[in-house]
């Protein structure tokens, strides 16, 4: 059931839907004409819709529904801009209020270029389709989003929804991150000498910067810039289709991950560093400034991340995010690693997250960085 309510003042709904089968509907609220064609096909996954016609309609609406103590959707599927603003700004009046926040926003906006997107996820909009709309995917994506964010905002969970499987929200402890300030702190001045070095080889090489920051969705799905030295040649990431069959993770669903094991966009230089891990030193930055740890789950890139839409993977994005971590250490001298045990990993270190067993794992990373070198 879908109802538009663009002639009413005050909209109305009924929470209360039921299926043929007595089951009842989830709420989804729809912002905008874009997000029409998904409405009927959501209707298969046991959603009721309502749609609204702007952002200012949907807002007071929302806030309506808190002030009458009535239940709120979702998940909120929007059009990226409408007569009344774009969605940036109806994220952020979302944001300002604490069970609103709560509700996971996910914008359709088909014309608008990639940059749009990554801005979106920057300021922590759930999710931005610019291609092709599959209702199975944005039905798991909404279920997920809807427990994640249920979960990380501390609200009172609803009785329907289990989250016994979760771990709390990860907090830093203040012992790990005093040891991540000073042991960053110092390794930077240790190593400033080699950092010069390892900059004047890369501009020797090939032109082009000397850092490569990307986008990376780390704790909480909190996105930040990560710093490596740069290995391959300029634009390399346009070329990432051509090589794609190369990927070392494949199933015949697709993949979350990407690896390489002869990339033919790395440069000679480039190679050096990868082969003794020295590309990795400038993360020590990211560390010192809080972004990351020493030892947690490896950062995702946006494209990788946004695919991790099963509520059990959730648990590797509730613990630190690391230079270092338990699957470097436990299977790197594997030629091939497959995305379900690198997955599995995460999750076990999530479980096991404390000051004592980083360590362990600080302390095997060196010689399992200079095996890897030398084989």
């Amino acid at each position: 059931m879908i109802k538009n309510t663009s002639r009413q003042p005050t909209p109305s709904v009924d929470f209360n839907a039921r299926d043929s089968k007595g089951v009842e509907q989830q709420l989804i609220l729809f912002v905008g004409s874009n997000a029409v064609e998904i409405c009927s096909a959501l209707l298969d996954y046991n959603y009721t819709g309502l749609s609204l016609p702007s952002f200012s309609r949907a807002e007071l609406w929302l806030k309506n529904q808190i002030l009458s103590k009535s239940k709120l959707p979702v998940a909120i599927i929007s059009d990226f801009a409408l007569h009344d603003g774009n969605v940036f700004s109806f994220h952020y009046g979302l944001r300002l209020n604490e069970r609103l926040k709560a509700i996971p926003l996910i914008v359709i906006a088909r014309n608008r270029p990639r940059e749009d997107k990554i801005k979106a996820l920057k300021v922590g909009i759930d999710d931005f389709y610019i291609g092709r709309l599959d209702a199975e995917q944005i039905h798991k994506r909404i279920q997920f989003l809807f427990k994640f964010k249920k979960l990380t905002s501390k609200l009172e969970v609803e009785p329907e929804v289990n989250l016994n499987h979760f771990l709390p929200l990860f907090k830093m402890p203040m012992l790990k991150r005093c040891f991540d300030i000073i042991f960053s702190s110092l390794a930077l001045i240790v190593l400033s000498p080699l950092f010069l070095l390892i900059a004047l080889l890369i501009k020797a090489e090939s032109r082009g910067p000397v850092f490569y920051i990307s986008l990376r969705a780390g704790s909480g799905y909190k996105i930040f810039n990560f710093y490596k030295f740069r290995t391959m040649k300029l634009n390399a990431d346009k070329e990432l289709d051509s090589i794609i069959h190369l990927n070392q993770y494949k199933n015949e669903f697709g993949t979350s991950f990407f690896k390489f094991d002869k990339d033919p966009r790395v440069t000679r230089v480039g190679g050096f560093l990868r082969k003794f891990s020295l590309d990795e030193l400038p993360q020590l930055i990211n560390v010192l400034l809080g972004d990351m740890s020493l030892v947690g789950n490896r950062p995702l890139p946006l494209y990788e991340a946004e695919k991790l839409t099963k509520d059990q993977f959730a648990k590797r994005f509730l613990a630190p995010a690391g230079i270092t971590g338990l699957w470097q250490v436990s299977k790197r001298r594997l030629s091939q690693l497959s995305e379900e045990e690198r997955m599995n990993l995460d999750i076990t270190y999530a479980d096991r997250c404390s000051f004592l067993f980083d360590l362990k794992i600080l302390f095997k990373t060196f010689p399992v960085v200079f095996h890897h070198a030398v084989l």
